[in-house]
């Protein structure tokens, strides 16, 4: 599995991407590059911004692991980490000191999981309405030593991510990572303006 380069949506040409740091958007399930792209303009403006495609082409968009044969937050350990792999290896391809991920939906769970398997190699991730993957990870343990800065948003009206995704997320976060969780009234599977301003300040963060 692997992410078509050729696919990316760049905030910037290449030319204007040196001694930047990398933002990386991950869509969610039957989405596209596009879509959380047009999120840009109301992201800080330092970073280069990547929106990438998931790997797998599924209910009429593309996903980072099929629904096919488990349930919404529910992928086995391989699929996850299949994922994860498939991101890990594009940016290994990439030049840049400071790599922050943002996903949503199945694309958090792939940034987080991204996480658990480079512990050290993110500057922030940004996990929208989405969920840590069930089962354990290579770096769980140094996660639990370096607590690196991870939002978590979600509304109180998400009919998507099941109770059972949303409980292990919020067991899991407070050991594994610095969290700033934020909950939305009344917002459903969606991303609000007041997030946007809150994402905006939590990647603005300097500490």
């Amino acid at each position: 599995m692997k992410l078509d380069s050729d696919a990316v949506m760049w905030s910037a040409p290449e030319r204007e991407r040196s001694g930047r740091p990398l933002l990386v958007l991950l869509h969610g399930y039957g989405s596209h590059e596009g879509d959380l792209f047009q999120l840009s303009p109301r992201l800080p403006l330092a970073p280069v911004v990547a929106s990438v495609r998931a790997p797998i082409a599924e209910n009429g968009g593309w996903a980072w692991f099929s629904f096919a044969e488990h349930g919404v937050a529910e992928p086995s350990t391989h699929e996850s980490d299949a994922a994860a792999g498939a991101l890990l290896d594009w940016l290994d391809g990439l030049q840049f000191d400071s790599v922050s991920l943002l996903g949503f939906s199945q694309g958090a769970a792939v940034a987080l999981q991204a996480m658990r398997h480079r512990p050290a190699g993110f500057r922030r991730v940004v996990a929208l309405s989405g969920f840590v993957p069930a089962g354990e990870a290579a770096g769980d343990a140094e996660l639990e030593a370096l607590r690196p800065p991870v939002f978590w948003g979600r509304g109180t009206l998400d009919p998507i991510i099941p109770a059972t995704a949303v409980e292990r997320t919020e067991a899991w976060l407070p050991d594994h990572s610095t969290a700033t969780i934020r909950i939305y009234e009344d917002l459903a599977h969606s991303v609000s303006t007041d997030e946007l301003t809150d994402i905006t300040k939590f990647l603005n963060n300097n500490e």
